[in-house]
């Protein structure tokens, strides 16, 4: 069937026949609410408590970049839903290269998507930690320290054991409950502003595009987990019609949550103090009302964020490798999946990748490369992105003009061509080491495929 039908202008393409058998027989645990509430879940994780004091120093130029950024974020919400009514099938960011340019885009896709999620998880984890303290004070004890991370990581992934109707209903109670309060600043807080906060609109001393730029690169990691919905296509019910519009209201809630409670903290707490704050939020609930039990508060919320990201990206981190293993491109345990319908593997490895990547953290001295590997998340995560993007370019070019409408095809173009500049800049604006370590990191799974290409023939 061609692939001009990636448009509205015709049907979508079936997925190929092992991809609907496969998924026909897991269970559909996610529709619309708890789709757009993993998409959320995934994207609001613990950064946004930080990220107002993070960006502070180049000035409210940032809130430009949270702006661009979240223009970004729906082209490729967009995209991910077009692509997903074309291949409605689990592993979405491994299938649209594999179907377009071949296997070994495929696996470059899932390897380095794959990287990305157990890596950042035990990021994530660790941040758990700074939060915690604040409701249990834990000291310089690094083995509580670490025992309070594994403990945020083992716990989420006992829900993912249990099934994706457990994932979905801790996605959705966690995203509440951090979306709620999180709102609460965003749009009471804006009452409190004082203009005099905000500061100088270009606080860095760089030119205007390069602080915007320089923001950005910061930035631009709060905003994976916009293809959360794709990636788990399988296991959403109606995918063709739900991964689009989940896609697209999780973003868009998300960078409305991002952006107006940035403005707030900015307009709440001095600029000068701003930058300096670990806790930007509590600093702007303390200015709201007075006193000093913002921090608990917020802490607690934090923490309730994090938990309910890991419980997301838990799931996302075992979909990507289960897709790949079925055509025989990652290890066959990968493809196992238990009654809950979650690829059991894929969540027990991510797990212990990451338990050892948290020993590592508080073992190890400051530079370590734990520290490293956290830094190319973002370029290992914009790869699959930039590959989806040129997927979807390369079915709109193998189109034939009588069955596309004009009017589909160029909506579908507009889509993908932005998406594919807005993923080459992401990656850019990722520095030049993490470009190049990002770089040796990909193709260092290039023995792997090899290896199981050459036991599968």
């Amino acid at each position: 069937m061609p692939a001009a039908e990636t448009t509205d202008a015709a049907e979508p393409v079936p997925p190929s026949p092992t991809d609907e058998t496969s998924a026909s027989i897991r269970p559909k645990g996610f529709g619309l609410a708890a789709a757009t509430a993993l998409v959320m879940g995934n994207i609001i994780g613990g950064g946004i408590f930080a990220l107002p004091a993070t960006v502070a120093p180049y000035g409210t130029v940032s809130l430009l970049a949270f702006l661009v950024l979240s223009v970004g974020a729906v082209l490729l919400a967009l995209l991910f839903g077009k692509l997903a009514r074309r291949s409605p099938v689990t592993g979405g960011l491994y299938v649209y290269p594999r179907d377009a340019f071949g296997e070994f885009a495929g696996f470059l896709s899932a390897w380095s998507y794959w990287t990305m999620t157990w890596v950042s998880i035990a990021a994530l984890a660790v941040a758990t930690v700074g939060y915690a303290d604040v409701l249990l004070p834990l000291g310089d004890n690094k083995v509580l320290q670490a025992a309070v991370a594994m403990a945020a990581l083992w716990l989420p992934a006992a829900a993912n054991f249990a099934g994706t109707r457990w994932v979905g209903g801790v996605q959705i109670v966690s995203t509440v409950l951090k979306f709620v309060p999180l709102l609460l600043v965003a749009t009471v807080g804006l009452f409190f502003v004082d203009t005099d906060n905000f500061g100088p609109f270009n606080a860095s001393g760089e030119s205007v595009p390069g602080a915007l730029a320089a923001s950005a690169a910061l930035l631009l990691y709060s905003f994976l987990g916009v293809e959360s919905a794709a990636m788990s296509a399988g296991e959403v019910r109606d995918p063709e019609r739900t991964v689009g519009r989940a896609s697209v209201l999780g973003t868009l809630g998300s960078a409305f949550v991002y952006l107006l409670g940035t403005v707030a903290v900015f307009g709440l707490v001095p600029h000068g103090e701003l930058a300096e704050s670990g806790a930007p939020f509590a600093d702007a609930v303390d200015a709201m009302a007075g006193g000093h039990w913002g921090g608990t508060l917020i802490a607690a919320v934090a923490l309730a964020s994090m938990v309910g990201c890991l419980n997301g990206w838990i799931l996302m981190s075992a979909q990507m490798p289960y897709a790949a293993a079925r055509d025989g491109l990652f290890p066959a345990p990968f493809a196992r999946v238990g009654k809950g319908g979650v690829p059991g593997f894929g969540v027990l490895a991510c797990a212990v990748l990451g338990t050892l990547l948290i020993a590592l953290n508080y073992t190890a001295g400051p530079d370590t490369t734990f520290r490293v590997l956290v830094l190319i998340t973002t370029f290992t995560g914009c790869v699959p992105y930039l590959l989806s993007a040129a997927a979807q370019l390369y079915w709109l070019a193998q189109g034939t003009r009588e069955r596309v409408r004009p009017a589909g095809l160029a909506r579908d173009l507009v889509v993908a061509v932005l998406s594919f500049a807005f993923s080459f800049w992401l990656i850019a604006g990722a520095g030049y080491a993490a470009v190049y370590q990002g770089v040796l990191f990909l193709f260092a799974g290039i023995p792997v495929y090899v290896w199981l290409r050459g036991r599968r023939a």
